[in-house]
């Protein structure tokens, strides 16, 4: 399986949206666990990298 290739500050979509609708995530911090913050409420998760991997489906946007 290919490695998806993201970085911090990254706009990510993942296969099933957030409770509130949205479907954007920005990634805020990157090591062992990936956190992410909902673009729609602000609400942040912590997840697995390896679960984090298997459920993003693209990057959105680039960080500069």
């Amino acid at each position: 399986m290919e490695r998806k290739e993201f970085q911090l500050h990254d706009i990510v979509e993942m296969k099933k949206p957030h409770p509130c609708g949205e479907n954007r995530w920005k990634v805020i911090r990157m090591g062992m666990d990936i956190r992410v913050k909902c673009e729609g409420c602000g609400h942040s998760v912590m997840i697995p990298r390896k679960r984090f991997e298997q459920k993003m489906k693209k990057v959105l946007v680039h960080a500069e």
